[in-house]
């Protein structure tokens, strides 16, 4: 059945790329508000699921595009292990094929690295219905060009991811919540001083005057980090609740709709300046930001500290993610004319010109 899925797949590819037709590759739609404008006929990719090879002592899990992401989570979680990087749920309907189309990682991506850093392997429907394998499913495989990682975060421009291996990790032995009452000028010190200490720091928060840092690994090494840390512990059904709703983006500061929400991605010491009220995360590289001020100000801003700013959600007069560089805007171009020559895939998705 599953080959039946795929093959529908590539015959709907072929045909739209013999009539030169755009489609917009989706899954569980959970992502559709991301990223620029939704283009072409829909290609429905959810019937193509299920985990194809799942080895624990291995550490590594494969699945079909359309698998859901709490399937695979459930799977990993019954051998004690998980996706470090958190992928971002907005939805039950969430697949893992989306998840790392879009390339996006949660609240441990500052100590665990980011979704690409976890992609082992793909397999891509090119334009012409080829499959085409990059990668492999096993962690020592690194020869060659890493097409595989170039697909996570490509948000589909250049072909159907229809199959992804993953590496994963065994969850933490423990974990606490650590509270500290503060402004977000004290938050950041604590952050930068953190980081150059031999902590088991797997995730930090401000919001709100409340800075959170979250501890994983052993009993003994968390009592250690607490006695110097100090702080006050969390309660342990309320720091779960909030590092997921980190993730998922649930919390109120998520949902209001008064002004656009901004995403800026900035150096880690960077100062406050106009990013006092907002929501940081990643130790101080990750800020987000209600704000009503024109996109070239607000960009401005983030490109002076050496960042960028995507407009994350609301009104869009610009494009939401930050302009490329011309050089870099013609790479992207190279790369679309070589795996899909027509521009039939999720065309103007990544950036207009694409």
């Amino acid at each position: 059945m599953m080959e039946a899925a795929l093959a529908d797949l590539r015959d709907r590819i072929v045909a739209a790329n013999a009539a030169k037709t755009p489609l917009r590759l989706r899954g569980g739609g959970s992502k559709d508000f991301h990223a620029e404008a939704l283009i072409g006929d829909e290609l429905d990719t959810c019937a193509h699921r299920g985990i194809v090879d799942y080895e624990p002592s291995e550490l590594v899990v494969t699945a079909r595009c359309g698998t859901p992401l709490a399937e695979i989570e459930d799977t990993l979680a019954q051998h004690g292990q998980f996706l470090p990087f958190e992928p971002p749920a907005f939805g039950e309907a969430t697949t893992i094929g989306g998840a790392v189309a879009a390339g996006l990682s949660g609240p441990r991506r500052a100590s665990a690295g980011a979704a690409r850093d976890f992609v082992l392997g793909a397999h891509l429907v090119d334009a012409n219905g080829e499959l085409k394998r990059f990668g492999g499913q096993v962690m020592k495989n690194v020869a060659g060009f890493d097409a595989s990682r170039l697909l996570c975060g490509s948000l589909g421009v250049l072909g159907l991811i229809a199959q992804v291996s993953l590496k994963v990790l065994p969850r933490p032995y423990d974990e606490i919540t650590l509270r500290f009452d503060c402004d977000v000028k004290a938050a950041l010190a604590l952050f930068h001083r953190w980081r150059a200490q031999p902590l088991p720091v797997s995730a930090t928060s401000w919001h709100d005057g409340v800075a959170a840092v979250r501890l994983s690994g052993s009993p003994s090494a968390l009592r250690a980090a607490r006695a110097v840390l100090g702080g006050s512990v969390l309660d342990t059904t309320q720091a779960p609740t909030w590092w997921l709703g980190l993730r998922n983006q649930t919390h109120d500061f998520f949902r209001r709709g008064d002004k656009p929400l901004w995403r800026l991605s900035i150096p880690a010491t960077a100062p406050i300046g106009a990013f006092a009220d907002g929501l940081i995360e990643w130790s101080g590289a990750l800020r987000w930001l209600h704000s009503a001020a024109p996109a070239g100000e607000i960009r401005a801003i983030a490109e002076k500290l050496g960042g960028t700013a995507m407009l994350w959600r609301g009104a869009c007069a610009t494009t939401r993610f930050h302009p490329l560089a011309p050089a870099n805007l013609e790479l992207h171009r190279r790369l679309k004319r070589e795996f899909d020559p027509n521009g039939i895939f999720n065309r103007g998705r990544l950036h207009p010109e694409l």
